[in-house]
C-alpha cells in the first residue's frame, strides 16, 4: 500500500512540472504565439516595442501652450432677491411696482463681485497670437496669460466667433515666442492616438492621452457643430487647449465635456479655426455665407413620401423672400443633394459648407424636385445677425386629432403674420396622430400632401384625399420656423 501511495505522489509531481514551468518561466504554448505573417493577427506596437511614449511630443509642444485666467465683474442680487430669494415673484408688484424694495431700502445699489475663471490656449505665431475658446474670454474684464516659463502677460481680445466658440487673443512679450504647428484635422481617423494638454482645475500643463472616438459630432452647441469626440481626459480648465496628433501637430481645440460622463470630450477641428483666422485678425469677427433657406432632416418617412431613394440631403422647408435661394429658383420642398461639387449627406453638413463660402461666390447646387434631379447656380450673400381666439366654427379633423380655423385679421395682427394663407391649429387631442407628428396649438398648416392650404375649405378638401395609414406630409409654420412633418395612424 505504501508503494502505491509513493507511486501516486510521483505521478502527481510529474504532472505538475509543465504547470510550474509555465507559471514561473512564462513558457507560452506554440499554438498561442502570434504570427505576424497571417492577415488575421492582432500584433500591435505594444507587443513589439512596448506602448508608445508621448514624452518627446510633450516636451516639444509644451512651450507653446499657455494657461489663461480671467476676471469678470458681476453684480450681486438685488434687494428684492435678498429679501425674497432669486426668481421669486414680487407679491407687492401690483401695489408698489417692481422697484418697491429698492425705494424702501434707499435705492441701494447692487454690490459687484469679481468672478475668476481658468482656461487654456496655445500660441500660433511668434508675434504672440493665441487661440482659445470664446467662452473662456467672452465676458472677461481682464485676461492673464501664463507661459510655460511662468512669465505672465496681459492679453487683449483680437477677434471672437461665438457660433464656433473660437477666440483669438494676443500678448506683447517683446521677444519671439514658440508657436504650435497646425495639422490637418480632415486626415484624422477614428482610432488615431491623440494627446490633450491644458489647465484642468488649475493643474497647469496636465497631459492626457486617448484616441479619436468619433468625428463630425453634432452636440447642439451651435449651427456649425462639427466636433471631434475623444476619450482623452478633458475637464473644466482644459477649454481652449490643443488636441494633438502623434506628430505634435494641433488637430483640434478642446472645448466641451459631457456632464457626468467619462471618456467623452469634444474638440473643434483645427481646420475650422484655420478657415477663419484671417478674418479674426483683420475684422475681429467672421463673415459667413448665406443661402436664405430653412432646412430640415430627410427622415425615412419623408424620403418615402417625397419619392426619394435614400434619406439623404437637406429638405428645404422654407425660402426667404429676396434671398439668394429664391433668386436662384430654389423652392420649398426641394431636396438639396449637392453643394459646390460636394455631396450633402445630411442637413447638418450644409450650413457649415455655406458658412465657409466666400461672400459673392457663385456655386452650383444640386436639387431633387418632384423626383427629378436639377441644378441651379446661386450667388452666396453675407449672413446678417439677426394668445389666440378660437373660431366660432372651428374645423375638427377627428382622425388626425386636430382642430383648426381660418387665420382672421385679428390673429394675423396678433401673430404679426404677413402671409394669411393657411389654417391655424387651435387644439390637438392628446395621444392623437397629430400630437405624435409634433403638431402643436398655434402652428400654422401651410401644405398637406404637398398641396398648398389657403383656408379651412382647402384643409377640408385635402383631408378627403389623404390616407393617414400611409402617412401624410404636412408643412408647418411655427413662429419663425417652417418644417415638414409626417403624420400617420
Amino acid at each position: 500500500m505504501k508503494n502505491k501511495n509513493w507511486f501516486l505522489i510521483i505521478l502527481l509531481l510529474i504532472a505538475a512540472v509543465p504547470v510550474f514551468v509555465f507559471v514561473k518561466g512564462q513558457i507560452i504554448p506554440e499554438r498561442t504565439v502570434f504570427d505576424a505573417s497571417r492577415p488575421t493577427n492582432i500584433r500591435t506596437v505594444a507587443f513589439d516595442k512596448g506602448l508608445p511614449s508621448f514624452s518627446e511630443l510633450v516636451n516639444h509642444v509644451k512651450p507653446s501652450i499657455v494657461n489663461i485666467s480671467t476676471t469678470t465683474v458681476i453684480k450681486g442680487p438685488s434687494m428684492q432677491d435678498r429679501f425674497m430669494g432669486p426668481g421669486q415673484v414680487n407679491p407687492f408688484k401690483d401695489f408698489f411696482g417692481d422697484d418697491f424694495f429698492d425705494k424702501f431700502f434707499g435705492n441701494s445699489p447692487r454690490r459687484e463681485f469679481k468672478q475668476r475663471s481658468l482656461g487654456s490656449g496655445f500660441i500660433i505665431d511668434r508675434e504672440g497670437y493665441i487661440l482659445t475658446n470664446n467662452h473662456v474670454v467672452e465676458k472677461a474684464q481682464t485676461i492673464k496669460v501664463k507661459l510655460s516659463d511662468e512669465k505672465e502677460y496681459d492679453a487683449t481680445v483680437v477677434g471672437r466667433d461665438p457660433k464656433t466658440d473660437i477666440a483669438l487673443i494676443k500678448i506683447d512679450a517683446k521677444q519671439p515666442l514658440p508657436a504650435a504647428t497646425f495639422g490637418d484635422s480632415d486626415k484624422l481617423a477614428v482610432g488615431d492616438w491623440v494627446v490633450a494638454i491644458g489647465n484642468p482645475f488649475g493643474l497647469e500643463h496636465t497631459v492626457t492621452a486617448g484616441i479619436v472616438s468619433a468625428k463630425g459630432r453634432v452636440i447642439g452647441a451651435g449651427p456649425y457643430d462639427d466636433f471631434i469626440q475623444t476619450d482623452a481626459s478633458i475637464n473644466p480648465g482644459n477649454s481652449g487647449g490643443p488636441l494633438l496628433n502623434l506628430k505634435g501637430e494641433v488637430i483640434g481645440i478642446n472645448t466641451a465635456i459631457v456632464s457626468g460622463g467619462q471618456g467623452i470630450g469634444f474638440a473643434i477641428p483645427i481646420n475650422v479655426a484655420k478657415d477663419m483666422l484671417a478674418q479674426l485678425k483683420t475684422k475681429g469677427k467672421v463673415a459667413r455665407g448665406w443661402m436664405g433657406v430653412v432646412i430640415q432632416k430627410v427622415t425615412p418617412e419623408i424620403a418615402k413620401n417625397f419619392g426619394l431613394a435614400e434619406s439623404e440631403g437637406a429638405l428645404v422647408a422654407d425660402v426667404m423672400e429676396q434671398g439668394p435661394a429664391e433668386k436662384a429658383g430654389i423652392k420649398r420642398g426641394d431636396v438639396i443633394v449637392s453643394y459646390n461639387g460636394k455631396k450633402i449627406k445630411d442637413n447638418d453638413q450644409l450650413p457649415r459648407l455655406v458658412g465657409a463660402t466666400e461672400i459673392g461666390k457663385k456655386v452650383k447646387v444640386g436639387l431633387i424636385r418632384e423626383g427629378k434631379p436639377i441644378e441651379v447656380e446661386i450667388v452666396i450673400a453675407e449672413l446678417q445677425e439677426e394668445g389666440m381666439r378660437a373660431s366660432k366654427k372651428p374645423e375638427i379633423e377627428k382622425d388626425f386629432g386636430l382642430v383648426v380655423q381660418d387665420i382672421t385679421p385679428e390673429i394675423a395682427k396678433h401673430l404679426n403674420l404677413k402671409d394669411k394663407r393657411g389654417v391655424i391649429v387651435t387644439d390637438v387631442v392628446p395621444g392623437s396622430p397629430a400630437q405624435d407628428g409634433d403638431i402643436r396649438s398655434g402652428d400654422i398648416i401651410k401644405e398637406i400632401g404637398r398641396k398648398p392650404i389657403r383656408n379651412v375649405a382647402d384643409f377640408r378638401e385635402a383631408m378627403k384625399r389623404v390616407n393617414i395609414k400611409e402617412g401624410v406630409v404636412i408643412l408647418i409654420k411655427r413662429e419663425n420656423t417652417t418644417f415638414y412633418t409626417v403624420v400617420r395612424e
